[in-house]
């Protein structure tokens, strides 16, 4: 099997595995990049995890994930913000670490609604205020912070931010080299203005990242865990992918999969499927 050079696995795709055996499995699929998450980074440490990413001499991808802005003022936010000030060091160390190609990019989880709130609007204002806050430091370090749209079903207890134009318009208010946004297939399928803002994407030079996996329903009873592989639900990544490579985008493809069924396979058959299925459904649209 041929696996596409720009194919990267994020590593929720295969979350029970450990920092070590992600990378393992990986490379050993012929997979040439990863994304990491900062759970299994932090199990080993941050300088334990940067050697074991350039021994394994994959790109790094994404670091997943800040973000969770929408508290009030008061204690929570401010460790809220200073943990994303850790994340942001995690992001540039790794960075530095991954072989040649690897790129700097923070994925952000706006957050959703405060308890006992219903003020959306102003629960995306305070996205914005803690981008603001933490722009200078992303900027320091060489990091682009990428909001990530998530599907509206998300907005109460996940991301008020809902579609790639609300991430472009809060985005809109710093530099692209600092902020930008995450282009996800499993959040943004659904949005009729997607190729458009997708275009507009471009043109403001804000993908960050392309992340692909596949929407098919009926949802998980968790809709958390209701991500499937690319060719195996409704989305067409011809459509999408064509769009982001339009613009210009270059950079290696994230696969990232939340599935209780696909996390209890073994990772090696979880990476050896995800780069078979990422041939079939998008690798054709990229050339």
């Amino acid at each position: 099997m041929t696996v596409d050079p720009r194919l990267s696995i994020n590593q929720a795709t295969i979350k029970h595995a450990d920092l070590e055996t992600a990378l393992r499995v990986t490379a050993d699929a012929g997979i040439q990049a990863i994304g990491l998450w900062r759970e299994p980074v932090n199990e080993v440490g941050l300088d334990v995890a940067a050697k074991m990413l350039a021994d394994s001499g994959l790109r790094f991808t994404t670091h997943c994930r800040g973000g969770f802005f929408t508290l009030p003022e008061g204690p929570e936010r401010v460790a809220a913000l200073d943990d994303n000030r850790r994340a942001i060091e995690e992001t540039a160390t790794l960075a530095a670490a991954g072989a040649e190609g690897s790129t700097a990019v923070l994925v952000l989880v706006a957050g959703g609604l405060p308890a006992g709130s219903r003020d959306l609007i102003g629960a995306r204002e305070r996205v914005r205020d803690a981008i603001g806050a933490l722009a200078d430091d992303a900027k320091a370090a060489g990091v682009t912070l990428a909001i990530e749209p998530l599907h509206p079903m998300y907005a109460s207890d996940r991301a008020v931010v809902s579609t790639l134009g609300q991430a472009l318009d809060i985005a809109a208010d710093f530099d692209s080299s600092v902020v930008g946004a995450a282009v996800d297939t499993f959040h943004i399928w659904w949005d009729p203005q997607v190729l458009e803002q997708i275009a507009r994407a471009g043109r403001e030079g804000r993908i960050a990242t392309y992340q692909v996996c596949d929407w098919k329903t009926p949802l998980a009873a968790d809709v958390l865990l209701s991500r499937h592989y690319t060719g195996d639900g409704v989305i067409d990544f011809g459509s999408l992918t064509q769009a982001v490579i339009a613009t210009g985008y270059d950079r290696d493809i994230e696969v990232e999969i939340f599935n209780a069924d696909i996390w209890a396979d073994a990772p090696e058959n979880v990476v050896r499927r995800t780069a078979e299925t990422f041939g079939d459904a998008v690798s054709r649209h990229l050339r």
